[in-house]
């Protein structure tokens, strides 16, 4: 699904935006980092298996409500207002629908499954 961290601008939090994307780590991906991360940790026998998929929305609004009210970007918002989660969710979808249409879209997935014994 499309990454909204720097897309997404919610004007009536522009004072106090929410913080969730900048402290948390999506962005751990590099399997030789995270091998050698395993070995340093006394891991000296570890896998990393990567699972791809694609994922579908039936329009742009899906992956919003997903991101606004589905990871703890929600909680966020609402400790800010919580009679704006709709309209965060509405500006979300407006940022993907901008990327990538308002019909049908879809994303590819990928995960690391990381097997680890000592």
């Amino acid at each position: 699904m499309p990454k909204l961290s720097h897309r997404l601008s919610l004007p009536f939090f522009r004072t106090t935006p929410p913080r969730f994307l900048a402290r948390t780590p999506h962005g751990y991906h590099d399997e030789n980092q995270i091998r050698s991360d395993l070995r340093a940790a006394g891991f000296a026998n570890a896998t990393v298996d990567v699972v791809s998929a694609t994922s579908k929305a039936a329009s742009a609004f899906d992956p919003a409500i997903g991101f606004c009210q589905g990871t703890p970007l929600r909680n966020e918002l609402e400790a800010r207002d919580p009679a704006r989660l709709e309209d965060a969710t509405k500006q979300a979808a407006s940022a993907v629908a901008d990327r990538y249409g308002s019909g049908a879209i879809e994303g590819r997935m990928r995960a690391l499954v990381i097997t680890a014994a000592p």
